[in-house]
């Protein structure tokens, strides 16, 4: 782990692999990195895994402000710091949000952008669209599931204050995040108690919309969403794709939330071969 101070903010970092230089942006907010390691990525690029402000290792802010502005600062700091003149960035679920706000704060940083599960909103629309997509996941499941049971019940319950109830709602919620939790789960015994989060209760809302500045994107964008990705799914991906001129999409057919994990090979190959035309 490395670290740098900005305005008397410690921001943590995690360096792997080698190669051109890709910031790697977690979701959340406040979900730390660990789930989102990329080993196979780390053969062909030099992964630089940010612990975002309000973040694991990283430190709170004292205002609770962690607009998407803030988090794109933060990350060209770290950037700067690093010596690169331009890096990629590779962004999933809110980092995707961020990997957006980044390309339009610093363009000149950039050698391209990688848009995983991600959207350019959020807000009620997004809380909305999910709600319909886990009734669309009760549905499939046969009738009196107890697994369709546990998501439908940790969505509708209140936030937790405290970070135990909040990861163990996260935990319950994990089924609706992949196609196949089923099939996939006896593979992920390691991954699962990666997933942890930070709680700030400082933390400030932020409301966010680039929808309307999408246009103004002018550094090679990839995006990548899971076709069963209930909460940052292909209908937002599309959005994206089609308000940013030039931008690449690809949907992963057997995938939700996690399409790195569920379709490895798909993902890497499709990030790898953007690398390297960029």
């Amino acid at each position: 782990m490395s670290e740098l101070i900005v305005d008397g903010v410690k921001v943590s970092y995690h360096v792997a692999g080698s190669g051109p230089v890709c910031l790697v942006h977690s979701g959340g907010p406040g979900i730390h990195y660990d789930y989102l390691r990329m080993p196979e990525l780390e053969r062909h690029l030099t992964m630089v895994y940010l612990e975002p402000v309000g973040t694991g290792a990283s430190d709170l802010l004292p205002d609770g402000d962690y607009s998407m502005e803030k988090y794109a600062y933060f990350a060209d700091q770290v950037a700067q710091h690093l010596g690169e003149e331009k890096v990629f960035f590779l962004g999933h679920s809110h980092g995707g949000f961020v990997a957006l706000q980044f390309a339009l704060d610093y363009p000149d940083r950039l050698r391209g952008v990688i848009v995983y599960d991600g959207m350019a909103f959020n807000g009620q629309e997004l809380g909305e669209e999910a709600f319909r997509q886990i009734e669309a996941y009760v549905a499939r499941r046969p009738a009196g599931d107890p697994v369709a049971a546990q998501v439908l019940a940790a969505w509708q319950e209140e936030t937790p204050e405290d970070k135990a109830s909040q990861v163990d709602a996260l935990q319950r919620l994990l089924p609706v995040y992949f196609k196949d939790f089923e099939e996939i789960a006896p593979r992920l015994a390691d991954w699962f108690p990666l997933v942890d989060i930070t709680i700030d209760p400082n933390r400030q809302p932020s409301a966010w919309d680039v929808r309307e500045r999408l246009g103004e994107i002018a550094v090679p964008v990839l995006v990548i969403v899971g076709a069963y990705d209930f909460i940052c799914g292909e209908k937002w991906a599309r959005q994206l794709h089609d308000g940013i001129k030039g931008s690449e999409l690809v949907v992963l057919g057997d995938s939700g939330h996690f399409g790195h994990l569920e379709e490895p090979e798909a993902f890497f190959g499709a990030v790898l071969r953007f690398a390297a035309a960029h």
